[in-house]
């Protein structure tokens, strides 16, 4: 168990100190270095960081409320399983075509949108399934430990990988939408506990990897396909030296 908080913390550690200094538009003159608490890749990873480091601090017996005293206190109440969370996890993305079937404008056109969510699925399965094999925790409802990888839940990751992806669409037309979106991955995660399929630590780590997969691919989302550029030449002297600036606009 040391080795799985070690290779996590240090992940998140990497992640987050990272920092890229900007430049303008000439290249000429580089602007003041932000604060790191005011940078895209801190504001990206803080939420999914603090999701995941409770989760990782309830493994088994550990925290103030661990996930064993969340099973006790969910298996007193009378709930018949059901296996809705199977399709639910894929709520949000048919909440996010029928909003463009209404013709409510998201942020990034058809094609951007796919591009982004394919790189938010490439990234999530990236880490949560290598995951599931290194912690090799076993399920609530275990029958055969051999085959069990509980630890994070898939299904609570894609689900608020999902409702990510629709906040981030339509954050600028209303933040409902995106209230919408993570009420049903949050009922996700609920029904996966419910179901005794997954541990409190399960969950939350889950919703954390989807997020983080969905604020890391916009991140780095710099070019827009299928948009059209402008291109500008400019003449240029410096230091005695002639030359030409290419200036594209998008």
């Amino acid at each position: 168990m040391k080795r799985i908080y070690f290779f996590l913390t240090f992940s998140f550690f990497l992640v987050t100190t990272v920092n890229a200094q900007q430049a303008d538009s000439l290249g000429y003159h580089k602007k003041e270095r932000k604060k790191f608490y005011k940078t895209g890749l801190f504001k990206a990873v803080i939420v999914p960081s603090v999701l995941i480091g409770y989760g990782v601090s309830t493994i088994h017996g550990n925290g103030f409320y661990s996930s064993y005293d969340a099973y006790r206190d969910i298996h007193k109440i009378n709930f018949k399983a059901t296996h809705i969370d199977d399709y639910l996890q894929y709520a949000p993305y048919a909440e996010l075509a029928l909003l463009n079937v209404f013709q409510i404008k998201c942020k990034n056109d058809f094609i951007n949108t796919a591009l982004l969510i394919v790189k938010s699925e490439i990234l999530m399965n990236a880490i949560v399934f290598p995951l599931k094999t290194l912690t090799h925790i076993t399920r609530p409802d275990s029958v055969n430990p051999a085959r069990d990888r509980s630890f994070p839940s898939g299904h609570t990751a894609n689900a608020f990988l999902a409702a990510s992806i629709v906040h981030k669409e339509y954050k600028h037309k209303s933040i409902w939408y995106g209230v919408g979106a993570y009420t049903i991955a949050v009922s996700v995660g609920a029904l996966r506990m419910l179901n005794n399929r997954h541990w409190e630590a399960d969950v939350f780590a889950g919703a954390g990897f989807g997020m983080l997969s969905v604020h890391l691919a916009y991140l780095t989302h710099r070019y827009k396909w299928g948009r059209k550029c402008d291109i500008t030449l400019l003449p240029t002297y410096r230091n005695g030296n002639m030359g030409l600036c290419f200036l594209k606009k998008f």
